[in-house]
């Protein structure tokens, strides 16, 4: 067999609604059907590639999801375009050599990643089997779109607690997106939903 050495990467960049935010888009899978959140250093350890973009002294989080990583930058970094080719340049070459995105089986040591997730599973109840299922279905394809993931976390008394990741994290818009969007949305489909709040993480 003829090795013809690592595929070229490719990197483009989206804006999010978030202007602290910006998404690196890959043309290839990163992290192929999940997303997984990292608010801060101390938390990157199952990822090598979100603990080599920490590195960077503008970085203040990273989220990583199947084709994209959104980076949200610190209050003291001016503008995205002073880091933006950098960022690039790290990332295409991170990947082309092979760089590993996510460990998994450190990331299920580490008991801290307590990965929210809207898989239904199976002691899960009709009300959120049908929460799961609409956030999988609907709001997981449009936010993903704006570089951010919006994960179940509970569900008592008819309110839904959810999490908001990646640019919906500290997002201006995102209060907007979960009340008037995703609330009114779950509303109208689940009728014993009366309310949907955001997880403070």
């Amino acid at each position: 067999m003829i090795q013809t050495g690592n595929p070229v990467i490719s990197i483009y960049t989206e804006m999010t609604p978030n202007p602290e935010t910006m998404k690196f888009v890959a043309n290839k899978l990163l992290y192929p059907g999940k997303s997984i959140d990292f608010p801060d250093e101390a938390s990157a350890a199952p990822s090598p590639l979100a603990k080599e973009l920490f590195t960077f002294p503008f970085i203040k989080s990273v989220f990583i999801a199947s084709n994209f990583v959104t980076l949200t930058k610190t209050n003291e970094t001016e503008e995205w375009m002073d880091v933006i080719p950098t960022v690039k340049q790290f990332l295409k070459e991170y990947l082309e050599n092979g760089g590993v995105v996510v460990n998994e089986e450190e990331l299920a040591a580490s008991k801290a990643q307590q990965v929210a997730s809207n898989t239904v599973a199976a002691d899960d109840d009709d009300v959120v089997k049908r929460i799961k299922e609409l956030l999988e279905n609907y709001v997981k394809p449009a936010v993903e779109m704006d570089g951010g993931a919006i994960q179940f976390k509970s569900y008592t008394d008819g309110v839904v607690n959810l999490a908001l990741q990646g640019s919906c994290s500290g997002c201006p818009s995102s209060m907007i997106t979960l009340k008037a969007g995703i609330e009114g949305m779950m509303k109208r489909m689940i009728p014993e939903v009366q309310e949907v709040v955001a997880d403070a993480e």
